[in-house]
């Protein structure tokens, strides 16, 4: 500093001027000195700080120039300059800072001007600032400052200049204020000057304008003072915007500019409507600065922008919370003022398009102020009121397609812009169809319909009446709901307003209304105003709807709630009752009195007035009056009886009229005064009964009159000729018959029934002759579905009465009823005697079947080796005796007798067992098995062929009729005959083990299925590898048998396997038996059959499907093959035994081919595939024995699954007729067709016992006559003994006689069908023994056979003969029926039919013979009893509700009906119901009487079945799904096991569809998902038992739920769709916890595809804890997972986690809201969490019911909604915490967008799809951050003002 000395020195000299010079050569010494003298030396900077604290003024002034003269020289650096001048000023003299003020602004310009306006500062480090906070001496300079930076930079952009001085202006207006007087002073001052200047820079101005609005905007209101401060700028701020506006249209510059500036400027204004400081009087001065603006832009020329409409809005919600008259009155002159503008604008435009204008918002608010006592305000608002109803008009009159729509949103919402908008989505409805309210998911009304989304109005009146019932009952509500009350209900009035002139809401809104009047006191005068505004615009709209004004009318009841609305309401409508009114307004306003009078009992008085008996008279012509009044008194009975009796007389008079709808009416009242036993029905009746009009010619009048005579049930034994009449009335109303207008009389009819049925049972039978009689007839007759339901009813009551009053029959023996039967009886007796013993020898196959032992012998303990010796002798002796000669249809025949005589052998043993009560019976059996099977396989060893073939056979036998538990004797016997099977040397021994071997498989125990595959594995081998036909054949029958088994269970317990491995491993030993059986055949046969081939190919080879090698050699010898055409048969009767497990296995296609390549085999009987491929017909034709023997089979399996048709059945016995014509027409038999004719034979009369056994179809007399007769020439005419045994067989089979051949029989039941033969029927239908027209026939036919039995020279022949009527007699007579299935259907397999015995007058026997009785065939007699399908369903219904049946066989009745409304319901299609009802009602009463029937249980069983199951159509699928807990009721426990793990099975194959939507089984799902629940909530069924069933039916339906609501789906769709989530969150409810959480756990790191799993187990839970399931901490488990993914694929689940959180604590609520903005700081996808953050605001604030669900207004509400939440006490509390994280996330996002984002360690980026939404959702966080501005600190809200967002989403 040396080198500066002297000159420094010389600063002090005493004139000024040498002082000045001394500091000028100072500076130009350091301009040219060295760097180290120069100014950045230390000797240069304390040389230039002397000069600068220098106490003079003129050494401080020259080295201030020097300074900004250096640095203007870029000889110092910028910021150096302006650090120097404020240290100087810091520490200067006060008189010097404006000196050194000047010194910074000049640098600050000099700093922007060279950095060409980008000079961008914080507010900490902007120099203004700096010296703002310096001292309080420099405002005024600062000030000064500002303004020329402003002025000297307008060559500049003057946004670039404002956005310099954003930060110091934000500072200043956000902090000075609170300093002290002069700081506020100094803000007002600056910012009125920055508005003058504008005045000075007209062309620069509007960035200006901008920067002053943003003050003003972050402008604190803490008191008055800083109110008038404000408002003192906004006025300034409004004087310079109108010299700049008077300008620019002037200059004709920038004038929509100018203008929209103007706009934006009023909405800043308006925005101060949300001031703390209420009542503060702000609002006048705003509206005058708004309406000096508008005015200003009118008067000028301007036009009506459409951007002023977000100002009309602000003055509509500001209209509503106004209450001060001068207030009011400035706002209506204001929006008069607008609307007239913007009249003129469209009209100098030619804009003629109708809108749904802003301005129609004003309506309701205009009727209300309409009310005050102010003329001025009546004025002004009825002036408003008269132009808004033009609007109004014109919407009337124009289509809504014509109505123009403006879709702009904003991205920034406020209170009026969201009740626009929601205006605007319910007006135009159809072009928002996709648009969902908050109302729909969060009102805390409970959902009606799944929760599913439905129309606005009617949600809101639901929540309205809500609120009102709470209130009412001192139930809590929530604050917000408490504000919707007082602050939202003109907002919705507004609304609703509007909507009562739309074409569809009319009525809807009007019901919205009159919620609101009564929910609100308030709105009631201005809703009483409306109403009448309405029906004026309705009386002047002449082209209006007559329905508005009814619409209209019918709210003035509503607004009665409220006593003080009464005589308002009364004064409005007695005018209309004056003398000489408008009769349709007078019978009008008596209705509406009537209906005020039911809300408030205060207008009694007035209503009675009108109601006045001598009216009626008065009235006599005017029917409309008379009506109204009839109906008033109607009204008030019902509501009131005790009032109803004060209008006595005038009931009286409408009693008295000659109008009969008067007198209906009068007949109603009456009703409701006899009900509420306020008066006596027969005293009533005597006194009006003489006035009763002509009631048969009136339906009306006949339905009222039921009405009223129900009641005379009451005392109807004290008046018994009074009641007598009354009946016979109701009597002949319900079975009146009107043809002409027939349904104006189904309502008449309907009341009919009813009021019987309030009359009791007994008392009717003793007034109605033949009252049961009469009345099943008309039931019969019936066709209306309404009438139907009703007599069903009636019915019901009949059967309960007849059920509580029934006697108690004894039960009778069973007896011989016909000759038939006789016959049977004596004939073991005759043929059998006790002391022939040769008859073994003689009749082996009478004997096996009939012989027996002394009982004597039986009962002695010491009897047992004498029981066991008598049958084993008499088994040598018949196996001896009975020649099986090769033939395999004899051996199954054979097979089929040895079980009797091995079940008699058995219980023989048993009985003499001596066994005490501690073994059971079943371990008894056992035993004596065991034993009985060591001494059969002992004499076995040593026996001749042909008693080997027979023991073996009846080895076979043995198994079959031992217990299920008896696993060592069929493990013996199998491992006896697999050693047989082996001995290819013996082929006796080969063939009939091979039969035996198979049956034995398949009846073992499923445990033993290693077994069952060891024996088909060897019989496999067999067949393919032996070189006899006849052992082929018998591995045939026997892979048969065990296909039988096949596919039938689920697996045992003690299985060591999985489910799937072993339903794999059968379903692969199917296809390896089918493949090496059509294999074999096509080989024998040299067959080229495609469909055979194709079998041959059939499944895919697995592990248990190793073919085994063919060794065959084929021999083309047609004689040679001829002789072993029953070991062919016995392929083909294997192949056709494999067709049950083929169905049971879904092979449906498999199951067609069978039943078409049998057919084809047997001639005639389908000869339209009599010739398939080019094989040898010779060798083919040999299977036609086969295929004789497998048709019954078949047959009956494709009918009783309805794979047959009953045509298809009368078209194959015509061609059995055919064939055995041909066959018994040939002269000379030989040995083939001898075989095809016994087989033929056996076949026929098989099949023919089945069907008509069945009692399902009926066959033609003719033909059963002409197949029995056939029979007859079998054993008639000269035919070796096998051929009349044949004919025998056909006789007793057709019978009923079980002959083998068929695996599964319809049990006899003599006594079913009974009743259902008719002697003048051409058709038959039942068991042929007990038909008339047949009897005489079979009667002679059996004494033939009996005769030839009994006295025959050919012994062979009697042997034949007795051997077939033994089989008949045992079918007949037997008690034992055999358990063929490897599990029970119920617990108790016993029949639980118990004998059920009816009188013959019993409406259940009418019913259920009628049924029976009812004519199938399509040929019915004219006029027959060919019943209408809905008469059908509801006699079923009827059965169904009944608690007992007659014993019959209600399983053949169903099966019946199943087919008959396809085959009977095309000849009444006018009459038909929907297709499939009748098969419902038939599953639906099976389900309802199976407990009480075991035919019913079996037809469950199989329809249940999987196999079948999926054959049936959806409705049955869904009934049988939906009854589940009924089948689990009556199945066993393997058997319900079976049924869980099908139905696991049939949705399974679905889980493999990527959307199951729109899949049609979504139907079945929910009827699963609701029988699953039904099974856990009323059979106590635990979750896992039945191996786990019930939780793998879960698992699998819920794995089917769709995770997410596509928005293009259907309306229908989304209500399946949500019910199906509502019945699977209702299982999962039933599930144990930990099992549920366990289930519904999800990783917390989400890889590829595992998004769609997520959701869906997230919405369960979410599900779950709404319904109190799961805690709600499980999901606050999961809460940074979820809202950190991307919104688009998450909404939906946020919704559902905002409705469940509806009924959460309040400290739940607000901690899910903090962590939801908290977590927006660093989720990757802050959109979603403050889209959740927007949700849980609009939830739970007041503007809940008025809000849109959808992404776009979620968001743009959020400043609206979270404000308005934060301002409720409750949520206070979390204000800052909120506002401050919120605020850091709006800074996170603001610095990703613009790149200034430091990286932070740890935090996540934000994802780059975010960037779409990014710039709208930064608009609403910072707008949101603006409401909230109170909550932040200082700090902050000036960050925030700084925070410029230049362009507008």
């Amino acid at each position: 500093m040396e080198s500066y000395t002297p000159l420094l020195e010389k600063t002090r000299a005493p004139q000024p001027s040498l002082q000045k010079f001394a500091v000028v050569s100072v500076f130009s010494k350091l301009r040219s000195a060295p760097s180290y003298l120069g100014p950045d030396s230390d000797p240069g900077r304390e040389a230039i700080a002397f000069c600068l604290h220098s106490t003079s003024p003129a050494v401080a002034d020259q080295s201030v120039r020097e300074l900004c003269r250096l640095v203007a020289d870029s000889k110092m650096e910028h910021p150096r300059g302006l650090m120097e001048l404020q240290s100087s000023l810091e520490g200067s003299d006060p008189k010097l800072a404006g000196l050194f003020v000047k010194g910074i602004g000049f640098l600050v310009r000099l700093g922007f001007q060279r950095s060409g306006g980008s000079w961008s500062l914080n507010a900490e480090s902007h120099p203004f600032v700096k010296v703002l906070l310096c001292r309080a001496e420099v405002r005024d300079e600062l000030v000064q400052q500002v303004l020329l930076f402003m002025f000297q930079n307008k060559q500049e952009d003057m946004s670039k200049v404002c956005e310099f001085l954003r930060p110091f202006l934000s500072f200043s207006v956000l902090r000075m204020p609170f300093s002290d007087f002069s700081a506020a002073s100094f803000v007002r001052h600056l910012l009125t000057s920055m508005a003058s200047i504008c005045c000075s820079l007209p062309h620069e101005s509007i960035p200006i304008f901008k920067l002053l609005m943003g003050c003003i905007k972050y402008h604190p209101l803490e008191n008055m003072d800083d109110l008038g401060n404000l408002m003192h700028v906004v006025e300034h701020v409004v004087n310079a915007y109108a010299v700049v506006l008077k300008h620019s249209v002037g200059m004709q510059s920038r004038t929509v500019e100018t203008q929209l500036c103007g706009v934006e400027l009023l909405e800043t204004v308006l925005l101060l409507n949300t001031s703390p400081l209420e009542n503060s009087g702000w609002i006048g001065p705003i509206i005058e600065f708004s309406n000096r603006i508008l005015v200003l832009q009118k008067d000028l020329g301007l036009g009506y922008l459409p951007e002023v409409s977000s100002v009309t809005l602000s003055l509509f919600v500001i209209l509503i919370q106004s209450e001060l008259e001068h207030e009011q009155m400035s706002m209506l002159k204001l929006l008069l003022h607008l609307l007239k503008w913007k009249c003129d604008t469209e009209h100098l435009v030619g804009n003629a398009t109708p809108v749904l204008c802003e301005e129609l918002l004003l309506l309701f608010p205009a009727i209300n102020l309409m009310s005050w006592p102010s003329t001025c305000i009546k004025a002004a608002a009825g002036e408003l009121i008269v132009m808004l109803e033009k609007i109004i008009g014109k919407l009337m009159v124009t289509s809504r397609s014509d109505v123009a729509l403006v879709e702009e949103f904003p991205s920034v919402s406020s209170p009026g812009k969201i009740v626009y908008r929601l205006l605007q989505h319910l007006w135009f409805q159809d072009r928002f169809q996709s648009s969902r309210f908050f109302i729909d998911t969060f009102s805390s009304v409970e959902p009606t319909e799944y929760g599913v989304k439905g129309p606005w109005a009617p949600k809101l009146r639901e929540y309205a009446w809500w609120i009102v019932h709470r209130r009412k009952s001192s139930l809590p509500i929530t604050k917000a709901q408490d504000m919707f009350v007082t602050e939202m209900s003109f907002l919705v009035c507004s609304i609703a307003g509007l909507l009562v002139v739309h074409p569809s809401l009319g009525t809807s809104a009007m019901d919205v209304l009159a919620s609101m009047g009564i929910m609100n006191p308030k709105v009631g005068v201005p809703l009483l105003l409306a109403t009448l505004f309405f029906s004026n615009i309705s009386a002047c709209k002449s082209d209006a709807s007559g329905d508005l004004t009814l619409n209209v009318l019918r709210m003035l009841p509503s607004l009665a709630s409220h006593s003080s609305m009464v005589p308002l309401i009364i004064q409005t409508i007695l005018p209309l009752l004056q003398r000489g009114a408008n009769t349709v307004l007078y019978a009008m306003a008596a209705r509406l009195l009537c209906q005020t009078w039911e809300i408030n009992d205060r207008a009694f008085g007035s209503l009675q007035g009108v109601l006045l008996p001598n009216r009626f008279a008065e009235f006599m012509c005017e029917r409309n009056i008379c009506l109204s009044m009839a109906a008033s008194i109607r009204d008030v009975c019902r509501k009131n009886p005790d009032r109803g009796v004060d209008l006595i007389l005038s009931i009286s008079a409408c009693i008295e009229s000659r109008d009969p709808l008067v007198q209906a009416l009068g007949f109603q009242s009456l009703a409701h005064l006899c009900e509420a036993d306020v008066l006596d029905f027969y005293t009533a009746w005597d006194v009006i009964a003489k006035h009763v009009l002509n009631y048969s010619e009136d339906p009306i009048l006949a339905h009222s009159m039921c009405l009223l005579l129900r009641w005379g049930a009451m005392d109807a034994e004290a008046y018994p000729e009074t009641s007598r009449n009354v009946t016979q009335i109701l009597w002949g109303i319900g079975a009146s018959m009107h043809p002409q207008g027939m349904s104006k009389w189904l309502k008449a009819r309907v009341s009919a029934f009813d009021a019987l049925n309030h009359y009791e049972i007994s008392y009717l039978e003793k007034t109605i002759s033949d009252f049961k009689e009469r009345i099943t007839i008309l039931h019969f007759s019936e066709t209306d579905d309404a009438v139907l339901c009703s007599m069903e009813r009636f019915q019901m009551k009949i059967i309960a009465h007849e059920h509580m009053n029934r006697r108690r029959f004894t039960k009778e023996k069973r007896v011989a009823t016909n000759k038939i039967e006789k016959l049977l009886d004596v004939f073991p007796q005759v043929l059998l005697s006790s002391g022939k013993g040769t008859h073994a020898m003689e009749l082996p196959g009478a004997a096996i079947l009939c012989l027996s032992f002394s009982p004597k012998l039986v009962k002695s303990k010491q009897a047992s080796p004498d029981v066991d010796a008598g049958y084993e002798n008499a088994l040598v002796d018949i196996a001896t005796s009975l020649q099986l000669s090769r033939n395999s249809f004899l051996a199954l025949v054979s097979l089929q007798s040895w079980k009797s005589f091995m079940q008699r052998w058995i219980r023989a043993k048993t009985l003499s067992s001596g066994s005490k009560g501690s073994t059971s019976v079943s371990d008894n059996a056992s035993k004596a098995a065991n034993d009985i099977l060591k001494r059969i396989t002992r004499i076995a060893e040593d026996s001749i062929p042909r008693t080997s073939e027979n023991i073996a056979l009846a080895i076979g036998a043995l198994c079959v009729v031992v217990p299920p538990s008896a696993h060592t004797v069929k493990s013996a016997a199998s491992e006896f005959l697999l050693n047989w099977l082996s001995q290819f040397e013996h082929e006796h021994r080969q063939w009939s083990a091979a039969i035996s071997l198979g049956l034995i498989a398949s009846c073992l125990h499923v445990t033993d299925h290693k077994k069952k595959f060891q024996n088909s594995t060897r019989l496999i081998e067999v067949l393919c590898g032996s070189k006899s036909t006849l052992v082929k054949g018998a591995c045939g029958i026997g892979l048969g048998f065990i296909c039988q088994d096949l596919l039938t269970r689920v697996k045992g317990d003690a299985s060591d396997i999985d489910e799937e491995d072993f339903k794999m491993q059968e379903i692969e030993l199917l296809g390896k038996i089918i493949r090496s059986l059509s294999i074999i055949i096509c080989q024998s046969t040299e067959s080229s059959s495609e469909i055979l081939h194709s079998l041959s190919e059939y499944l895919p080879k697995g592990i248990y499907a190793r073919d085994a090698n063919v060794d065959l050699e084929l021999v083309n010898d047609h004689d040679v093959m001829e002789k072993d055409v029953w070991g062919l048969a016995g392929l083909v009767f294997g192949l056709g035994n494999s067709i049950g497990a083929a169905y049971r296995g879904g092979e449906l296609d498999v199951v067609l081919k069978i039943k078409e390549l049998i057919f084809s085999w047997v001639p005639h009987v389908n000869p339209s595939v009599q010739s398939l491929g080019s094989c040898s017909e010779k060798l083919e034709i040999l299977l036609s024995v086969g295929a004789s023997l497998a048709l019954p089979l078949v047959v009956a399996f494709c009918h009783r699954v309805e794979l047959m048709e009953n045509r298809e059945l009368d078209r194959l016995f015509h061609g059995y007729r055919e064939l055995l014509s041909v066959l018994v027409s040939v002269k000379k038999l030989g040995f083939f067709h001898e075989s095809f004719l016994v087989a033929s034979c056996a076949s026929a009369g098989t099949l023919l016992g089945c069907i008509l056994n069945e009692g399902v179809h009926s066959i033609e007399v003719e033909v059963v006559m002409g197949l029995l007769e056939l029979f007859r020439k079998c054993y008639s005419i000269d035919n070796p003994p096998i051929v009349h045994f044949g004919g025998m067989l056909g006789v007793v089979s057709s019978l009923g006689a079980d002959l083998g051949i068929l695996f599964h029989t319809h049990p006899l039941t003599s006594s079913v069908h009974t009743s259902m033969q008719k002697q003048e029927s051409s058709h038959i239908m039942g068991p042929l023994h007990s038909s008339p027209v047949c009897e005489v026939p079979l009667t002679s036919m059996l004494q033939e056979i009996f005769l030839v039995a009994q006295n025959s020279e050919d012994r062979q022949l009697q042997h034949y003969a007795a051997w077939a009527l033994s089989l008949l007699r045992h079918s007949l007579w037997s008690k034992e029926v055999l358990n063929s299935q490897g599990y029970n259907l119920h617990e108790n397999s016993s029949s639980r039919a118990a004998s059920q015995t009816f009188s013959n007058d019993s409406v259940v026997m009418k019913l259920s013979l009628w049924l029976i009785n009812l004519d199938h065939t399509a040929a019915a007699p004219q006029g027959g009893p060919c019943a209408n399908l809905k008469t059908l369903r509801s006699v079923m219904k009827c059965l169904s509700e009944a608690p007992r049946l007659p014993n019959l066989d209600w399983g053949a009745v169903v099966r019946r009906y199943m087919r008959y409304e396809a085959e009977a319901g095309d000849g009444l299609p006018s009459l038909a119901p929907e297709s499939g009802t009748l098969r419902e009602e038939c599953l639906l009463f099976s389900i309802a009487q199976a407990s009480h029937f075991d035919q019913l249980l079996t037809l469950l069983d199989e329809l249940s079945d999987l196999s079948r199951f999926r054959t049936l159509e959806a409705r049955l699928q869904s009934c049988l799904l939906l009854h589940l807990a009924d089948l689990v009721k009556m199945f066993s426990g393997s058997r319900i096991e079976k049924l869980l793990r099908d139905v696991v099975d049939f949705f399974s194959p679905l889980t493999k569809h990527e959307d199951p939507i729109t899949n049609h089984q979504q139907l079945l799902r929910i009827s699963c998902l609701k029988g699953l629940h039904q099974c856990l909530q009323e059979t106590s069924m635990d979750f896992f038992q039945y191996g786990s069933g019930i939780k793998s039916c879960v698992e699998v339906l819920v794995s089917l739920l769709p995770a997410y609501v596509s928005e293009v789906i259907t309306e229908a769709d989304r209500v399946h769709l949500e019910e199906e989530w509502s019945e699977a969150v209702r299982c999962l409810e039933k599930a144990p916890l930990g099992w549920l959480l366990k289930f519904l756990q999800v990783d917390s790191v989400l890889g590829e595809g595992q998004i769609r799993e997520f959701l869906k187990k997230f919405k369960l839970k979410v599900r779950l804890v709404k319904a109190g399931s799961i805690q709600m901490a499980e999901l606050g488990r999961l809460k940074a997972l979820i809202l950190n993914m991307q919104s688009d694929v998450i909404w939906n689940v946020l919704t559902e986690v905002v409705a469940a959180l509806q009924h959460a604590e309040g400290s739940v609520k607000r901690q899910w809201l903090v962590d939801a903005v908290e977590i927006s700081c660093v989720s990757s996808y802050p959109s979603t969490a403050i889209l959740f953050v927007g949700l849980l605001s609009g939830s739970f604030s007041k503007y809940m019911p008025l809000l849109i669900l959808d992404r776009v207004s979620v968001l743009s509400d959020l400043p609206v909604t979270l404000a308005s939440l934060l301002a409720v006490p409750a949520w206070e509390s979390i204000a800052e915490r909120l506002t401050s994280t919120l605020w850091a996330s709006t800074e996170r996002l603001h610095c990703w967008l613009t790149g200034t984002r430091e990286e932070v360690p740890g935090d996540q980026e934000i994802d780059p799809s975010e960037c779409g939404l990014a710039l709208s959702l930064l608009h609403v966080m910072h707008g949101t951050c603006v409401c909230l501005k109170k909550y932040l600190p200082l700090e902050k809200q000036i960050r925030l003002a700084d925070i410029a967002i230049t362009s507008s989403p």
